[in-house]
Parts: structure tokens; sequence; C-alpha cells
């Protein structure tokens, strides 16, 4: 089984806003959250890369992008992150607070899997005040699973990754609108790990 989970990260003098994921043969992928909240700027070290990482399991292999809470608003990562072969996006999250947010939340989750044609896996932490549902999106928009609530719940979906497609990417204006800085930079290298 691979374990993903957000944690805050020392890094020598320096904290991050990290995801760590634990592979079953011992192997750790790191993201380090690239658009931080305000309140964490003065605390947090930015990211300054969008890898994509390789999980391996029983002789499969999927390809996942990795983003934190908030960077659900920006869709230029996501969208990024698609462009670099992932096939699931894994959004860890700890959305409590403004109770009006639950349905911009849950819409933007569905929007980066129907734009992107990914699976988006979300999971927020179980709070009385969650702002946002763990849930899974196919990569048409639909959700295929959610739970939302103070409850602990494990959901189970199995993905198709026949489902993933690049056709609306493919159709993206490139010639009007294109990424660059540090995207360009890195173009064509994935970041690998199990």
């Amino acid at each position: 089984m691979h374990l993903w989970f957000g944690t805050c990260l020392r890094e020598g003098d320096t904290w991050r806003n990290a995801a760590i994921g634990l592979a079953p043969d011992g192997a750790r992928s790191t993201y380090h959250k690239v658009n931080l909240a305000t309140h964490e700027r003065g605390t947090f070290r930015r990211g300054d890369d969008l890898p994509v990482f390789t999980l391996r399991s029983r002789g499969e292999t999927v390809r996942v992008g990795v983003q934190l809470c908030r960077e659900m608003r920006f869709p230029e990562q996501w969208g990024w992150l698609a462009r670099r072969g992932a096939q699931v996006f894994l959004h860890l999250n700890n959305s409590i607070g403004d109770a009006g947010a639950v349905p911009v939340w849950r819409s933007h989750l569905i929007a980066r899997a129907a734009e992107n044609q990914r699976y988006v896996v979300s999971a927020n932490a179980a709070a009385s005040d969650q702002r946002c549902p763990t849930m899974v999106v196919a990569p048409s928009g639909e959700v295929l699973a959610e739970v939302a609530g103070p409850e602990e719940r494990a959901l189970r979906v199995d993905l198709d990754l026949s489902r993933v497609s690049d056709w609306y990417i493919s159709q993206s204006r490139s010639d009007l609108v294109r990424l660059q800085g540090r995207a360009r930079e890195t173009a064509g290298r994935s970041d690998g790990g199990a």
C-alpha cells in the first residue's frame, strides 16, 4: 500500500508545508507546497517544483501529481501536472472555517478533474467545521465517492486509468496561452519515486 500524508517538515533551518509519500518498498517521495497561503508565508518556505511521481504496485504503474489545500484554486498547476503525465491528482487538505466555502471548494475539485480529464482523489481532515469533502472524482467530473463531516471513514474506489484522456488538453491554444517561468525550465524533467 502507498501512503501519503501532509506534514510540517523541517529542512535545515527552514520549515516546509509538505506531502510525504511512502511506498511499499520503503521508498519516500516529497512534495513541497508551491503556493502558500498568506498565513503560511512567514513560517514556511515555498516549493519550486511541480513533480509527477510514479507509483508502482502489483506490476502496475500510476503517475500522480500532488497538490495541497488551497492549491485547488490554481488550475494552471493542475494543468501543468496533467501535461507532464499525471493520471491522478492527489489532493491533501485541512480545510476548516467558513461554511460558505463548502460548495466552492467542492466545485473546484470537480472542475480540476473534468478540465484535465484526470482522477482527483482528495482527502480532508475529519472535523466538525470541515469545509471541503473527502472525495474521488472521475475524469468526466462525476463524483464517484464522497464523505463530508466529522466522522472518520474510509473510501474504496477502483480507478479505471483508461478513462484518463488528453482530449481537452490537446485542444489548448498554446499559441495564445502558455505556461512560463519555472514551468518552462523544468519541461521534460520528471521527479520519480515509488
